[in-house]
């Protein structure tokens, strides 16, 4: 029997208060059925962060959610994206060409532009990772297959006006805004923050439910970088009573979810410090050890993790990579 087919939410627009609305985006993705993009008061018009992900009919959705809130996406003064992930950045390029406002975004994107701009290569760097690191060659044939079907989410690659790195700030009729560089998320990943009314704009370095996703290959050690960046989080004076992320519901409880989100990265460390332990191991083999034994089914999407733990270990001088074809890793 097929399975039945998941019906794909609606835009949806909802205030959380006055002169903040939260626009609920629909994603393709299992799991993930959608995003959130925020709309901020700024004198004739809103700074939009973050915009959903770039597909056919994504800006009638974004109108649609902007509509039952009473905005236009004509009223978009300025558009910021907390990091350069499709679902955050795809559909940049269509709105900025629509309402001629710029772009802020921090400069380390290259993460997310390079399928763009080079699908193939992007798409083969992708493949040689999953070979050095074990995958079997029937299940890269399959990713490979997959990879292909994929649209790209992207509308097109544009270039952020502004660079949006610490000390910058964001004018809205709430206040101003400082950013936070967050990166382990992504290299681009950024927060904002307004200490006046301690509102927190998280994006996906913290989530209203505990779920880890780091970009693997760009930087060396995005586990260590996303600890970092909790502890900037946690150093915020005031710390945040309120914080808006990129998927699920505003939530208050922060420094539990620095908490939370901590003790997860340490579980998941000590799982592939445990698993390489008795013998060398490639980091496809090491996925079961982090995330389940039914994982290795999904090494594609956890594959990228694990690496990261592995990296991490290798980082704090915990485990070393032997050198082959696939390589494997030991603890040290």
């Amino acid at each position: 029997m097929s399975e039945p087919v998941r019906k794909r939410e609606l835009g949806r627009g909802e205030r959380v208060l006055s002169g903040l609305w939260r626009l609920r985006l629909p994603l393709p993705w299992p799991g993930v059925p959608h995003c959130n993009a925020w709309a901020i008061r700024a004198g004739d018009g809103i700074v939009l962060v973050d915009c959903g992900m770039h597909e056919e009919g994504s800006m009638e959705q974004l109108e649609r959610a902007m509509a039952m809130v009473n905005l236009s996406v004509d009223d978009v003064r300025l558009l910021v994206c907390t990091h350069a992930h499709t679902d955050h950045y795809g559909q940049a390029a269509t709105i900025v060409e629509r309402t001629g406002c710029e772009l802020w975004m921090h400069p380390n994107y290259e993460h997310a532009t390079r399928s763009i701009e080079d699908p193939a290569q992007a798409l083969q760097r992708r493949l040689e990772i999953g070979r050095t690191s074990g995958v079997p060659e029937l299940v890269l044939r399959r990713y490979a297959e997959i990879a292909k079907e994929q649209e790209p989410g992207i509308a097109s690659v544009i270039a952020p006006d502004l660079a949006l790195l610490p000390g910058i700030e964001v004018e809205t009729d709430l206040g101003f805004w400082s950013v936070v560089e967050t990166p382990g998320h992504a290299p681009s990943h950024v927060c904002l923050y307004q200490p006046e009314r301690r509102i927190l704009i998280s994006g996906d370095h913290l989530l209203g439910r505990i779920s880890l996703y780091f970009d693997y290959g760009w930087t060396p050690d995005p586990v260590g970088e996303f600890l970092r960046s909790l502890d900037a989080i946690e150093a915020l004076d005031p710390l945040p009573r309120l914080c808006i992320a990129g998927h699920a519901r505003p939530f208050t409880d922060v420094q539990a979810h620095v908490e939370a989100n901590r003790e997860l990265v340490a579980q998941r460390v000590a799982a592939a410090a445990v698993a390489i332990e008795g013998a060398p191991l490639t980091a496809y083999e090491v996925v079961p050890y982090v995330h389940g034994r039914d994982a290795i089914h999904a090494a594609a999407w956890l594959l990228a993790e694990t690496l990261c733990y592995l990296r991490h270990l290798e980082a704090i001088g915990a485990a070393r990579r032997e050198p082959g074809d696939p390589e494997r890793w030991v603890a040290v």
